[in-house]
């Protein structure tokens, strides 16, 4: 059962949106690659499930991805995660403790800002936007349903509208 359709990630069903090879056509475009995915749950292991599933998803269509966090805790509880959520999953992924370590993997999990050049997909569930996140091929950030993420998921959307995007939204607290 998944909380939503992580293909989103990549636009609704246009396969030219957010890809490498396409670029931004313009700003509709440009903001098709920018999403929040807002939880109906309030626990943070939805919200980690949540990112492991968009991570999956990306990486099956071929995106180097990573996913930021703050601390080396929540790195751990991500690549635990990554390593069991589903069954038949197998992402190949590493944990970059700092910006002078290079992933050798297709997925990172990031303890340092991401260099754009360097990842197709990226999903932030820290407290800080990297202050280059419109440089991004792809951005997602996953907020679950607690006062505290979703006030720092508002700082981000004034962010990024301050670097000129208007990321699409995606709020499963609507769902009756």
């Amino acid at each position: 059962m998944q909380e939503s359709n992580p293909a989103t990630i990549h636009g609704q069903g246009s396969p030219e949106t957010g890809s490498p090879a396409a670029g931004p056509s313009g700003q509709e475009d440009r903001n098709q690659r920018y999403w929040f995915h807002i939880l109906a749950q309030n626990s943070p292991a939805a919200r980690n499930l949540h990112a492991a599933r968009l991570v999956d998803k990306a990486w099956r269509q071929g995106d180097r991805v990573c996913i930021v966090c703050d601390t080396a805790r929540h790195a751990e509880e991500l690549d635990d995660l990554l390593w069991s959520f589903s069954p038949d999953a197998f992402i190949p992924h590493s944990v970059v403790p700092d910006s002078a370590t290079t992933c050798p993997d297709p997925v990172g999990i990031l303890l340092c800002p991401p260099v754009a050049e360097d990842w197709d997909t990226v999903i932030i569930l820290s407290a800080t936007l990297p202050p280059d996140a419109d440089r991004f091929k792809r951005l997602a950030l996953v907020a679950h349903n607690d006062p505290n993420v979703l006030n720092q998921a508002r700082s981000h959307f004034k962010q990024l509208r301050t670097l000129g995007i208007e990321p699409r939204v995606h709020d499963q607290r609507k769902r009756g």
